[in-house]
């Protein structure tokens, strides 16, 4: 059984750069990116993030089917980054799925990680420090993103916290 490391923070904490310098360790890595390019300012962050990533790293790109991906690559790698969990749960609610429906995803994802020995190094944000949002969108977002990040925090081995670039470890299994 592979282990699930758990990054956390805000926008712009370093949850990616410390994603990719745990991963840095292991030869074969996958970089299960989330984003969709919809406008030009995201197709410019992606190809940023893609150009700090190490050349020989595999990316995939899959914006809602992140199970049915992990399925397919199985034990391939060594380590998998999937960054992130909070625009992978934005995909699916636009496109339709119920907060259920989502639980039911990452319970797929967490199951089926038991089966493999990849390390797997998850990204997310922590959206539930900030105040109610104004909008029933915006506050069943952060009430899904908040379920999603607990149950991943749970079968986590370690749970890192990013404040300002500095990781601090909040679970160490």
């Amino acid at each position: 059984m592979g282990k699930i490391i758990l990054i956390l923070g805000g926008a712009r904490s370093g949850k990616s750069t410390q994603a990719m310098k745990l991963a840095k360790k292991y030869n074969k890595v996958a970089f299960l990116a989330t984003c969709q390019a919809l406008d030009k300012e995201m197709k410019d962050r992606i190809r940023l993030h893609q150009e700090t990533r190490p050349k020989h790293w595999k990316t995939i790109e899959e914006p809602r089917d992140v199970a049915a991906r992990l399925k397919e690559i199985n034990d391939t790698f060594e380590c998998i980054i999937i960054d992130c969990l909070t625009l992978w749960i934005s995909n699916l609610m636009l496109a339709g799925y119920k907060e259920t429906d989502i639980l039911k995803e990452i319970e797929t994802i967490l199951t089926h990680h038991k089966k493999i020995n990849s390390k797997i190094i998850m990204v997310s944000n922590e959206v539930g420090l900030g105040i109610v949002p104004a909008n029933k969108l915006a506050r069943a977002f952060r009430d899904i993103a908040g379920r999603v990040n607990q149950r991943v925090a749970r079968d986590a081995h370690e749970v890192f916290f990013m404040f300002s670039g500095i990781p601090t470890r909040i679970k160490k299994g």
